[in-house]
C-alpha cells in the first residue's frame, strides 16, 4: 500500500437525493474503482482473468459459462475492494504493528482467496470438462 498523508478535515457534503443522488453514487463508485485499480493485486486479477476468457474461448466454451466467469470474477473484485478499505481503515487505526491489525487484515486477505479459489474451481471445470 502507499504511504499516503490523510485528506485535512472538511465539512461533509448534504446528501443529495433523486437523479442528483444517482450521478453522485456512479462518481463514488467510480472513485473506488480507480482506487483499486492502484492495488496490484487487482491488476493481477483481472489480466489472470483476461488469460481464462481467453482460454474459454480457444475452448469454444458456451456463453453461460462465460457469464458466470464474470460473475465470480465482479465477486473477486467486490472482495478485493472491501480488503482495500479494511486496509485502510486498519492502518489508519494502527499504523504502527498490532494483533488485531494482522488478523484483520489476514482474514480480508483470506476472503479474496477464498473468491480467487471459487473462480479458479469453475475456470478448472469449464476447462477441464
Amino acid at each position: 500500500m502507499q504511504d499516503q498523508k490523510p485528506d485535512p478535515p472538511r465539512q461533509k457534503p448534504l446528501p443529495a437525493a433523486g437523479l442528483a443522488r444517482i450521478l453522485a453514487a456512479s462518481g463514488y463508485s467510480l472513485g473506488g474503482a480507480r482506487r483499486l485499480w492502484q492495488e496490484p493485486a487487482c491488476r493481477q486479477e483481472i489480466c489472470a482473468a483476461a488469460a481464462v476468457m481467453v482460454l474459454f474461448a480457444l475452448k469454444g466454451a458456451g456463453a453461460s459459462a462465460f457469464v458466470a466467469f464474470v460473475i465470480l470474477l465482479l465477486m473477486v473484485l467486490a472482495t478485493e475492494a472491501l480488503n482495500t478499505a479494511l486496509e485502510e481503515v486498519v492502518d489508519h487505526l494502527a499504523p504502527e504493528w498490532s494483533t488485531f491489525a494482522k488478523h484483520a487484515k489476514d482474514l480480508g486477505s483470506f476472503a479474496v482467496m477464498c473468491q480467487i479459489i471459487a473462480a479458479g474451481v469453475f475456470a478448472g471445470y469449464v476447462l477441464l470438462v
